[in-house]
């Protein structure tokens, strides 16, 4: 006798006769599975490769253009390069304010620069 319990075998379903959130669900644990541990899922489930990849086209299609858009892609390079400069520019204007209201302080502080010309110039 084995030390393990046997688990009770599966009747194997036809593919259309699963619901939608099996499929999803199969699909997700597949995607980050590859050789023997793929193939143990897919006996498990009683299900072949091929109807696999018909539910990831189907999961792939149902995501539209989100699912598209790889992060090696020019799509995601330009998004990546417009973020980059988007942040640059917000540096920059939040610098140039700061330097603004600095400025604005020196010149209560000192007073203004063009008085001190006019004053001189009077004379």
């Amino acid at each position: 006798m084995s030390s393990q319990p046997k688990r009770p075998e599966k009747i194997p379903r036809r593919p259309g006769e699963w619901k939608s959130e099996e499929k999803l669900r199969i699909v997700v644990e597949a995607a980050g599975l590859e050789g023997d541990a793929l193939g143990e899922l897919l006996r498990s489930e009683g299900l072949h490769e091929a109807d696999l990849a018909e539910w990831r086209r189907t999961v792939l299609s149902a995501l539209g253009p989100v699912a598209k858009t790889q992060p090696g892609s020019g799509e995601a390079r330009r998004i990546r390069e417009l973020e980059r400069e988007l942040l640059r520019k917000d540096r920059a204007l939040a610098e140039t304010a700061a330097l603004l209201v600095l400025k604005k302080k020196v010149q209560e502080y000192w007073g203004d620069e063009d008085d001190v010309t006019k004053k001189e110039t009077d004379k």
